[in-house]
């Protein structure tokens, strides 16, 4: 196992990464540490409402991209999808909102109607987020390359479908995860990072 980075260090490196290797797979080990770290993302009431597809055989990313992409798709596209399709680990993220529903009706809290309503923003998303940035984390930790990405409305039903999951379940995001290769920086990133100065407000904004 490799030595563990300072955090600080884990944040300045943390990027998206659109290029793997496909020859090197991820190992077992590091595999679970990846997955074992984010469950240890927070979750309203602890009610822990997610679930992770876990794609390492050839034949299931092979599956997971066929679905999740159009045969047609542009140039620009193509040389996206050429660099993401060689990750050997991809993670699809999931939320549960019926868990949170059902928890936050039992009697230690009290909103027994189920309403989502109650709920200012979807915690279930959120949270199932923070687990997902765990996971990037931890990849930078593991010297890997890891990059969370969405999947298009559309083809939500057939990943459903091929995959069997389970009603209630909601695809917020796929980590894909590998050894890095070079690749292009996205264009985005020309826009440069906004500055403490432009977003931290003290005291009243």
């Amino acid at each position: 196992m490799l030595a563990a980075m300072e955090f600080t260090e884990v944040v300045r490196r943390r990027r998206m990464v659109r290029a793997y290797d496909p020859t090197r797979p991820v190992p077992p080990e590091v595999r679970d540490r990846i997955l074992g770290n984010a469950l240890h993302a927070p979750s309203a009431g602890f009610s822990q409402g997610w679930g992770f597809l876990v794609l390492e055989a050839a034949g299931d990313r092979e599956l997971f991209w066929s679905v999740t992409t159009e045969a047609d798709e542009a140039e620009e596209a193509d040389s996206w999808l050429s660099g993401m399709s060689a990750a050997p680990l991809l993670i699809v993220c999931f939320s549960h909102k019926d868990a949170y529903l059902d928890r936050y009706a039992e009697p230690d809290k009290g909103w027994a109607d189920r309403a989502e309503s109650h709920w200012p923003v979807p915690y279930w998303d959120i949270d199932t987020g923070m687990a997902a940035l765990l996971m990037l984390q931890t990849a930078v930790d593991e010297e890997l390359g890891a990059c969370f990405f969405g999947v298009p409305p559309e083809h939500i039903p057939g990943l459903r479908t091929v995959f069997g999951v389970p009603d209630g379940f909601a695809p917020i995001g796929v980590v894909s995860i590998g050894y890095r290769m070079p690749d292009q920086k996205s264009p985005s990133l020309r826009r440069g990072r906004r500055g403490a100065d432009e977003v931290v407000h003290h005291g009243r904004w």
